[in-house]
């Protein structure tokens, strides 16, 4: 019942309420972000949704203007405190997650959930094999059980196992401990960016 059409509902209460103080921080953070290189305050990423389907996700954008896309030995996202293509608020937005914030607009259009696997991009379901591949049975979230208790610590392949933990075992209470888990997260800062020295194979 929860899984299957509850949670839709109350994803859709919560973003609702939250829109207002939302729309402030666009307010305040938006031309910041622009007025660091003068580009898109936005960035729109094309994602993996539910069953497969393609969504555009949107971010405040926190890299300068056409920054290139670099990637970790498996796969992941390059993300380093140091990154020199991080704007100054970009560094800020990204230690906060206010960067992810916009993605409320996801949630209200029904390509996310407030609490959900993170989204991947397209080309990651090429290397999915069958059991990981059931990160795809719900809507992505803005946060998850990695993003909660993991954030940016792990590899890849451990977020996809976590992520499939999440969906065999979703429910009403994992979902509030997975939000309070990210609430306490944030709060603390804790593995914000990624320990880029050890996913190479150094200490």
């Amino acid at each position: 019942m929860y899984k299957f059409f509850l949670k839709r509902v109350f994803d859709l209460i919560l973003a609702i309420i939250a829109l207002p103080f939302w729309i402030i921080i666009l307010i305040i953070i938006g031309p910041i972000v622009y007025s660091q290189d003068k580009g898109s305050i936005f960035y729109n990423s094309p994602r993996l949704g539910k069953n497969g389907k393609v969504f555009t996700m949107y971010k405040f954008r926190s890299m300068r203007m056409n920054a290139p896309d670099l990637r970790n030995e498996d796969g992941s996202t390059y993300n380093s405190e140091d990154d020199l293509r991080l704007t100054n608020i970009g560094k800020f937005i990204r230690k906060t997650s206010l960067d992810e914030t916009p993605q409320l607009l996801n949630v209200i259009k029904g390509d996310m959930s407030l609490v959900g696997p993170r989204p991947d991009m397209p080309e990651a379901e090429n290397i999915y094999t069958e059991f990981e591949a059931k990160k795809l049975n719900v809507r992505p979230g803005i946060t998850g059980y990695n993003q909660a208790y993991y954030r940016n610590s792990v590899f890849t392949k451990e977020k996809f196992e976590n992520d499939v933990y999440y969906v065999e075992n979703l429910s009403f209470f994992l979902d509030l401990r997975i939000i309070y888990k990210t609430i306490e997260s944030v709060l603390t800062r804790k593995n914000v960016f990624i320990n880029n020295a050890k996913r190479k194979g150094g200490n």
